[in-house]
């Protein structure tokens, strides 16, 4: 409910989150904005997860030099490699160890991710580097990593589900993306659900509802 979305300051952090309704055992779920995003950008699939899960959204530390946040230095490699995401992922790491609301029934050591765009990119990232970690992990509209082969063990996606949502019209981060990043979970062992569909850098009602099966799941 409308009530239980509140925003949090901590460690220069912040972080937009849902407390959860009713009894735990509560899964909780990270939203990891866009290039240009805030904290507020992901609320819209808050919405699509149940009410007794614990969201949280936190903001980019790192101000765009357009506007909003930024995952990551802006560099002019325009896919870059696994290691300019790892000063995010310590970070939110940090941040999982000092969460001040923690309570029995919050798992900060089990959780899921979802991202969109550049925050897929952290998504994929933070779950090749800390694979025990993430119980399931959505891309939408995003792309993987390079030189992800020297960060995952062997069999260490094996079973993990993951959802791919990516528009066939999109100019900003071209659909062979997405692709790309299918095949790599699918050769890992994961268990993918992807979603194609004739829309831009946005997800369309249908991966939208794919979505929402993929964490109710």
């Amino acid at each position: 409910m409308k009530e239980n979305v509140k925003t949090l300051e901590i460690h220069d952090w912040t972080i937009r989150y849902r407390e959860p309704e009713g009894e735990g055992p509560h899964p909780v779920v990270w939203l990891f904005h866009g290039w240009m995003g805030d904290e507020d950008s992901m609320w819209i699939f808050a919405s699509l997860l149940p009410k007794h899960f614990l969201i949280l959204a936190p903001r980019a530390q790192i101000p765009s030099k357009n506007s909003g946040y930024t995952w990551y230095p802006e560099v002019m490699e325009r896919w870059p490699s696994m290691k300019v995401f790892l000063p995010a992922i310590n970070g939110l790491l940090d941040l999982m160890g000092s969460w001040p609301l923690s309570a029995p029934w919050a798992d900060f050591e089990h959780f899921r991710l979802a991202g969109f765009s550049q925050g897929a990119a952290l998504a994929y990232a933070f779950t090749l580097t800390h694979p025990g970690m993430v119980q399931a992990v959505a891309g939408l509209a995003g792309f993987l990593p390079k030189d992800t082969g020297s960060f995952v063990e062997k069999d260490a996606l094996e079973g993990l589900p993951v959802y791919v949502s990516h528009g066939s019209k999109d100019k900003i981060v071209p659909i062979d993306k997405a692709q790309q990043a299918v095949q790599f979970f699918h050769d890992a062992g994961a268990e993918v659900t992807f979603c194609e569909s004739d829309v831009g850098h946005k997800l369309s009602a249908d991966c939208f509802k794919g979505l929402e099966a993929f964490f109710e799941e």
